[in-house]
């Protein structure tokens, strides 16, 4: 069975993470998988909204490691990159229901959803950091935008995991729900999007983005270039080398 499962209901595309024995890790290929998911999404005249969702117990733990040391994303048409420009330029809805862990991109892809609800057991994470990299899609522009600046500066420079509540505070989600409940929720909020014009939520939604669009497609551009650099430096050799020995990292010479 695919890893990404994608179907369409009633106006509804559903894409969903399907890879729980791996905690939902996203491997390049599953990645590619998506963004052929969303480029159908933007041409389907009978796609009108789309939905990302995990599981009730985890939405997902972000990049597959050992996927992506084997695989890393080497020009910026790699797979990754062409799901992160899918999704930040799709002009229809996306909602997303997120439930468990949410690591690396499965928060960071979420600054490009339009409607995000969360089970009270969502733990969001960008721990860019503590692997030597930088923050990826368009996130160091977005992040301090809807956290403000120090919120999100310790979202980002610490790493550390910030839970439902917070994510509301802050606005990344619109309404926390029981685990069991979120994904039935966001389809429910996803088929009343579906029945109204869609000419009238693409136009709304372009409305409300703006200039910034243009914006967040050049910080990803920027953030692709030094994501690449430091990928190869010592700091991230360091945190992938300690990452795959089950060791704690030792940045004191890097």
């Amino acid at each position: 069975m695919s890893e990404i499962l994608t179907h369409t209901d009633a106006g509804v595309m559903t894409i969903t993470f399907n890879r729980l024995d791996k905690k939902n890790s996203i491997t390049a290929a599953m990645y590619g998988l998506m963004a052929d998911a969303i480029a159908q999404a933007q041409s389907d005249d009978s796609v009108r909204v789309v939905v990302m969702q995990g599981h009730e117990s985890i939405f997902s733990a972000g990049n597959d490691i050992a996927d992506f040391l084997n695989h890393p994303p080497d020009s910026n048409e790699a797979n990754v990159f062409r799901f992160l420009r899918g999704i930040a330029s799709l002009q229809k809805p996306i909602v997303a229901a997120v439930a468990g862990p949410a690591v690396g991109i499965g928060t960071t892809l979420l600054f490009h959803c339009d409607l995000v609800y969360a089970g009270d057991n969502a733990a969001f994470s960008m721990p860019f950091v503590n692997l030597g990299l930088c923050p990826e899609a368009a996130s160091s522009l977005l992040a301090p935008q809807m956290f403000g600046y120090h919120r999100a500066a310790e979202a980002l420079l610490l790493g550390e995991a910030f839970y439902a509540e917070a994510a509301l505070d802050v606005g990344l989600v619109n309404r926390v729900v029981p685990p069991t409940e979120v994904n039935g929720y966001a389809q429910a909020q996803a088929r009343k999007l579906a029945a109204k014009p869609l000419s009238a939520l693409i136009a709304t939604k372009r409305l409300m983005k703006g200039s910034q669009s243009a914006a967040v497609l050049a910080q990803m551009d920027v953030e692709i270039e030094s994501f690449g650099r430091m990928l190869k430096e010592p700091a991230a050799q360091e945190a992938f080398g300690a990452f795959l020995a089950k060791r704690k990292p030792d940045f004191s010479k890097v």
